[in-house]
């Protein structure tokens, strides 16, 4: 792989990964709740669902979703669906939870959200598809088709995970802040309401 190509990669890579949008609102949400090392499954599963979108798309996944377009409207509104359902998580949370345990009500946003919850959400994602598929045929050559996709993929990790990860640290240097008076609910509404419009522009693309 030139380069320039590598280069490109490393560039597109760290831009999406690190630009605002629902993944990286939940971060910077749950380092402020629970501290980083408690949001690192949130990290992993972010980034792990989203190269697996890839993979899967360079195994021809984004040709079905091109055949089966109620295929790519399902996906829409069942992201939008559990995006909601996250935001009213956030939203009900009033109290910080510790490192070790939670002390809030079940209600809320009582634990850090999971591994595969995060991997759900990306997969959920029909705005993480299209940037797969736009990674995918951009960034491979035909001639090498496999070994340029693998090689994608690892540079993709090694810029996700570490620009990802900058939101959860984010919210954690704010946990001192936010845990006076009432600041941590007016926080976690302000970041649900954020969550829910980043949600917008995918309900309303075609």
């Amino acid at each position: 792989m030139p380069l320039e190509t590598i280069l490109a990669i490393f560039g597109f890579a760290f831009v999406t990964s690190i630009s605002p949008g629902p993944g990286n609102f939940l971060l910077l949400t749950s380092g402020v709740n629970f501290g980083f090392i408690r949001s690192i499954p949130l990290i992993l599963g972010i980034s792990l669902g989203f190269l697996s979108m890839v993979f899967a798309i360079g195994l021809g996944f984004g040709q079905i979703l091109k055949s089966f377009p109620l295929l790519y409207s399902g996906l829409k509104y069942c992201c939008l669906v559990y995006v909601l359902w996250l935001a009213w998580k956030i939203a009900t949370n009033k109290s910080l939870g510790n490192d070790a345990s939670s002390s809030v009500d079940s209600n809320g946003f009582d634990s850090p959200i999971s591994f595969v919850q995060a991997a759900l959400l990306q997969l959920l994602n029909p705005k993480a598809w299209a940037v797969s598929l736009i990674i995918t045929v951009s960034y491979t050559t035909p001639e090498s088709y496999l070994s340029s996709l693998i090689l994608l993929i690892i540079f993709f990790a090694i810029v996700n995970v570490p620009s990802i990860s900058i939101w959860a640290l984010s919210g954690t240097f704010l946990r001192r802040t936010l845990v006076q008076g009432n600041r941590i609910i007016i926080f976690n509404r302000i970041m649900a309401l954020l969550l829910i419009g980043s949600m917008i522009p995918v309900v309303l693309s075609a």
